[in-house]
């Protein structure tokens, strides 16, 4: 057996867009999380990919947006790691469907929601591809004072999170 190599790769999110990269273990999981996001709201955009794991072993997809459907497959096909899905949205954000994907019977883990700058940390083995982690964002430089804790609560309040 080779040694396991690391890869890092970075996902390439569409502007405007958040993602939301998950494992899974069954094919019906195309047809349930395109339902929950369907479901979520009449606008919602949003472009889905899952890596089969056995099988055929394809990228299976779907979405209601033709840009965000072909990212989801690029980057399903960058990570390369079975049973991952990769769902980018728009005119959304995660916290709005993120527990009714979670909920799915076939969803296994959530590894992020965001629209930081996105890394996936992937092990590759002679078998194949897994998903060790990701590096989400950038490292932190301090801690919040007063100012930003202010500017923290009125950013939640102009975007309807908070009254």
């Amino acid at each position: 057996m080779n040694e396991p190599r690391i890869k890092v790769i970075s996902i390439n999110i569409p502007k405007g867009a958040n993602v939301i990269i998950g494992q899974s273990h069954f094919i019906k999981t195309v047809e349930d999380i395109y339902e929950v996001l369907a479901c979520s709201s009449p606008h919602l955009k949003f472009g889905l990919a899952f890596n089969e794991a056995s099988g055929p072993r394809l990228v299976r997809k779907d979405g209601n947006d033709p840009e965000l459907i072909e990212a989801a497959v690029k980057a399903a096909l960058d990570i390369g790691a079975g049973h991952v899905f990769v769902i980018f949205i728009k005119e959304g954000y995660p916290i709005n469907v993120l527990n009714a994907i979670k909920a799915a019977p076939e969803v296994c883990r959530i590894f992020c929601a965001t629209a930081n700058p996105l890394q996936v940390i992937v092990v590759e083995t002679d078998q194949g591809r897994g998903v060790i982690g990701v590096v989400d964002g950038y490292t932190v430089v301090g801690v919040e004072d007063q100012e930003k804790e202010r500017e923290r609560k009125e950013f939640l309040r102009k975007i309807g999170y908070k009254r």
